[in-house]
């Protein structure tokens, strides 16, 4: 792991990265790709190029590093094709989602619905939200996960923080750094 103060275990790091990850993606504004991110060690990433000293924060112990856009539209098929050198700490995946309310999910979920359909399904429900959602994930396990539902006229947005928000994700991810 990067080099990191007691005071910042990965536990308390990785929310952090994950919400500057988020932060950096939405001034960018919405409708945008997937992006993937390596996380490096900042104090690394200075010894190897001074030169970016000024634009890093150096009480930061990891810096999130925008990679090339994915190889695939099918980001499982992405990810299972990426291995990250033994310098990536991390990573994370910002990418924009259909959130459903309970009900819907769970028709989702019955299995009755073919990949098509359910993408329709999900797009036309009355009652669905936008969102960007950023999976993050150390080496050591340490997972976070930050979903930012995109406001309405009628709702303001939101901003939910939870590990568990995407489990398959961020297991895909904890698979791209495994040696």
């Amino acid at each position: 792991m990067a080099r990191v103060s007691p005071s910042e275990t990965p536990a308390v790091v990785l929310p952090t990265v994950a919400r500057e990850v988020e932060e950096f993606v939405a001034a960018g504004g919405w409708d945008q790709v997937p992006q993937l991110f390596a996380l490096v060690s900042t104090a690394d990433l200075i010894t190897q190029q001074p030169e970016l000293a000024d634009q890093l924060d150096p009480g930061s112990p990891l810096t999130p590093i925008a990679q090339e856009s994915l190889p695939s539209d099918d980001i499982g098929e992405a990810l299972a094709g990426i291995e990250w050198p033994p310098v990536v700490h991390g990573c994370a995946l910002a990418q924009e989602i259909v959130v459903l309310p309970p009900d819907a999910e769970q028709e989702l979920q019955s299995g009755s619905m073919d990949d098509e359909a359910a993408l329709r399904f999900a797009a036309e429900h009355p009652q669905r939200r936008e969102a960007r959602l950023v999976a993050a994930v150390l080496r050591d396990g340490t997972v976070s996960c930050v979903l930012r539902l995109r406001g309405t006229p009628e709702i303001p947005e939101e901003l939910v923080e939870h590990p568990e928000l995407a489990p398959n994700l961020t297991d895909a991810l904890l698979a791209t750094l495994q040696p």
